[in-house]
């Protein structure tokens, strides 16, 4: 084996970064006999925000994708993301949803799954850990990294002490906002390498102009494994390129010995794609665009076109910069949480909310109310009794595992959807985002109809 392993992320990250995750089976089927070849360690081709889009606009059943990419993928591994409690939607689920969902999605051909929680709270990662290890298949756990007072070096080597006495077979630094520095990954890489003998993963994005240098630094470090994408779908707010890695390190000790080859017919095959993309709007040449404020206000980029987008339709564009410094303030506010699904967009709209109010906190949305109330987690700084009681007033924090306050749901869920269900897939889907899948069946269940009268 190779001494750097190449995880691939066109498949999910890159065109999730780039593209709102828009790809099609029909677009991703005819190239994987050729990616399957390129000696990949794995292939990131599932979770995210993949399942959401394949129902809410490809109108595809993400389970269906699933087992025609695993059909046609027979050497490398097939790797996904999932959320912890949150699975891959925005909420967290009963103890059932997710160990049904899990246990599904290995089944289909998932070998490897990154679990990560948007507040790094270990125990809400627990569930699916167990779940991941009972069915045998790679438990991958990530840290969301992001900095502040309370994130240290120390507390995130507590954080993977608990991810290897938990059964973690590797560990993956999820750099989602692209602000891990250089010279600070080699630091943390080494102090972790010192704790553990787990192979290290590095994920990271390019949208502050500084993934590549960083990457090449935790490489020099030690990492076992990192994410690179294929050169048309890489960069920007997606991660580096796949064969600009491997060409840097070709004949050097970590040569990733991928078949240049094949990488080239991959990135052919892609251009095309991206170019019909860019041709009707969907890729959009803002997203390639180096923001060096990510580093100053650590907003991932798909969070700063999203609150662009919603500033807007605001017609309050010249707010923007405003909004951008409310950002860390209410961060610090609440505890400082990484800026990753669902918090950036919840820490976004309450940032938005303030400017465009010109009063703090005079509008404060369910979301954020619930995770003062403790309903997401656990926050790595503690939140002012000032800041609790303007935005909950005298309701009681919960300090239990938000998942125990939940109840068992699948056979109720299974009784909602009825006949629209046509297995527990089905079911699982309906579970994560009801209307969204509830109208997919119905689509479905029409067409079947229009087949048999025809």
């Amino acid at each position: 084996m190779p001494n750097l392993k190449i995880t691939e992320t066109s498949l999910r990250d890159g065109h999730q970064s780039l593209i709102a995750t828009r790809l099609t089976t029909d677009e991703i089927l005819p190239i994987l006999s050729e990616m399957d070849k390129a000696g990949f360690y794995s292939m990131e081709v599932w979770g995210g925000a993949t399942f959401d889009t394949c129902l809410r606009f490809l109108n595809e059943d993400p389970w269906e994708r699933l087992r025609k990419i695993r059909a046609n993928v027979k050497n490398t591994k097939l790797q996904m993301l999932s959320r912890g409690q949150n699975l891959l939607g925005y909420k967290n689920y009963p103890d059932d949803i997710v160990e049904k969902f899990l246990k599904n999605a290995i089944y289909e051909g998932i070998d490897i799954i990154r679990i990560f929680d948007a507040l790094n709270d270990f125990r809400n990662l627990r569930k699916s850990i167990e779940v991941v290890k009972e069915e045998g298949a790679h438990c991958q756990c990530a840290i969301s990294y992001t900095t502040s007072p309370a994130h240290t070096t120390e507390y995130y080597l507590q954080l993977i002490k608990n991810f290897e006495n938990a059964g973690a077979d590797t560990i993956c630094i999820k750099d989602m906002s692209g602000i891990l520095l250089p010279y600070e990954a080699y630091d943390l890489v080494k102090a972790i390498k010192k704790i553990t003998k787990l192979p290290l993963e590095f994920h990271t994005h390019c949208t502050s102009g500084i993934a590549q240098m960083t990457m090449l630094k935790t490489i020099e470090a030690g990492i076992d494994i990192v994410d690179t994408s294929i050169s048309p779908l890489s960069s920007g707010t997606s991660q580096p390129a796949t064969e600009s890695l491997a060409l840097s390190l070709k004949e050097t000790q970590w040569d990733p010995e991928l078949d240049l080859s094949s990488l080239n017919n991959i990135a052919d095959y892609f251009k095309k794609v991206m170019k019909n993309y860019q041709d009707n709007g969907t890729y959009n040449m803002k997203v390639l665009m180096t923001e060096p404020k990510t580093l100053q206000y650590q907003i991932p980029g798909g969070m700063l076109s999203n609150m662009i987008f919603q500033m807007k339709a605001l017609n309050a564009n010249d707010k923007f910069e405003d909004v951008l410094k409310e950002v860390p303030k209410v961060r610090e506010d609440l505890g400082f949480p990484p800026l990753v699904t669902p918090m950036s967009q919840m820490i976004g709209a309450q940032a938005v909310f303030n400017v465009i109010s010109g009063e703090r906190y005079k509008i404060i949305p369910t979301e954020i109310k619930n995770y003062v109330k403790g309903l997401y987690g656990k926050s790595a700084a503690p939140i002012s009794d000032e800041i609790k009681n303007i935005i909950i007033g005298d309701e009681k924090v919960i300090t239990v595992r938000p998942a125990d306050l939940l109840n068992d749901e699948f056979e109720q869920l299974k009784d909602e959807v009825g006949d629209l269900a046509q297995s527990e897939q089905d079911v699982l889907s309906y579970a994560l985002f009801p209307q969204v899948s509830k109208d997919f069946f119905e689509k479905r269940k029409a067409m079947s109809v229009n087949v048999v009268q025809i």
